[in-house]
């Protein structure tokens, strides 16, 4: 299987999708899959740039509502986490993930599925200390300003399904990039990069530099690759897991966002079954998220755990197996405009928050909704 990795968008469908045409004709190659790592900026209309957190000079409408309005279709299935300048209030609508728009997947705040027979996990948002251990109270609207600046703050409940996590994971996608990780790279040529080295040099000295969660993932999960963001530049790195009985490893890759000149893409390859390839609910996270969500917090406490010490995540997974065998794996949910699309001569309309999507991937797990 042929991905192309991309930085952030900053809502540049347009140009990404663009390049990547041009590199399949250039290079007689089929791609086969286009990963984002954050700063996607599903942008639908006015109302969602109000939701953005970026100063108002940057709140600019992009491509994404063309292919939200369907006057345009994604030319490659496209999967992407968010970062911290997001639509938030239309993420928060996908919290498990979903079809933000015909063939552009959004994974959720934190998730797993399949693409094919590849397994990609991910971690939407940043890592911010003072939010980590709340809840996610950010879940009415309207968003008053600092809502707009912590909803995408990682919370520990999404880190910790995800630490829940046994099976093999060939990619996983974060925004920011896990603590440590300049460890394992050519640290020198990065700081080369930076217009403020001084300032991230000594970040990474006193150990303030990343994501303790994602490095906390990093380490359980221990990915085939990892893809980050973010920093606006691009960085490898090869993380070595283990000791001479665990030969295991990752490779890290960030890269750019979407600009001329600048490194915002990387085509690989990895092995998988032959196509065609679809999008498909993983068995195993489906489990995680059945065991729960009961506790899924949704104001400023954390989940008590406590309360679902009982619950037996095998007969989750029998559950889900269940029900996957009658319905089968691939995602059965069909994208559904939850709000008005960008039009530059009408005023500006209130966004919904219900979606559709989320609704019949609670009723498909018999699990109630809760977030009205």
């Amino acid at each position: 299987m042929r991905i192309a990795v991309e930085g952030c968008m900053h809502g540049e469908l347009d140009k990404v999708y663009a390049t990547l045409l041009e590199l399949q004709q250039i290079e007689n190659i089929k791609i086969d899959l286009l990963i984002c790592c954050g700063d996607f900026q599903a942008v639908r209309n006015n109302k969602d740039l109000e939701c953005v957190s970026v100063p108002s000079k940057y709140r600019i409408m992009n491509s994404f509502w063309k292919y939200y309005s369907g006057e345009k279709i994604a030319p490659l299935p496209t999967i992407f986490i968010g970062g911290n300048h997001e639509a938030s209030n239309y993420l928060w609508e996908l919290y498990y993930g979903g079809w933000a728009a015909p063939n552009i997947y959004f994974l959720g705040f934190g998730g797993v599925i399949k693409f094919g027979n590849v397994r990609i996990g991910g971690l939407s948002g940043i890592y911010n200390s003072h939010d980590y251990e709340k809840g996610h109270y950010e879940n009415k609207l309207p968003y008053s300003e600092n809502d707009v600046r912590s909803i995408y703050h990682v919370r520990e409940y999404d880190v910790h399904k995800l630490l829940q996590i046994d099976e093999p994971i060939d990619i996983f996608l974060s925004h920011d990039w896990p603590a440590g990780i300049t460890d394992c790279g050519d640290l020198n040529t990065l700081l080369c990069q930076k217009k403020d080295s001084r300032k991230l040099e000594l970040e990474i000295h006193d150990g303030t530099f990343g994501s303790k969660p994602a490095a906390e993932l990093l380490r359980k999960l221990r990915p085939c690759y990892w893809f980050s963001a973010h920093m606006h530049c691009k960085f490898a790195a090869l993380v070595q897991h283990g000791d001479e009985k665990d030969s295991r490893c990752t490779k890290f890759l960030a890269l750019d966002k979407c600009l001329p000149g600048r490194k915002f893409l990387q085509v690989i390859e990895i092995e998988s079954r032959t196509g065609p390839h679809e999008f498909q609910f993983d068995e195993e996270w489906l489990s995680i998220t059945r065991k729960y969500n009961a506790v899924l917090p949704l104001t400023m406490s954390n989940a008590n755990y406590d309360n679902i010490i009982h619950v037996d995540i095998e007969k989750c997974r029998q559950f889900v197996r269940n029900k996957l065998r009658t319905r089968g794996s691939k995602v059965p949910f069909e994208f559904v405009q939850t709000a008005p699309c960008y039009n530059p001569n009408s005023q500006p309309v209130a966004n919904g928050q219900v979606n559709p999507q989320t609704e019949a991937l609670l009723q498909f797990l018999e699990l109630e909704y809760r977030f009205t």
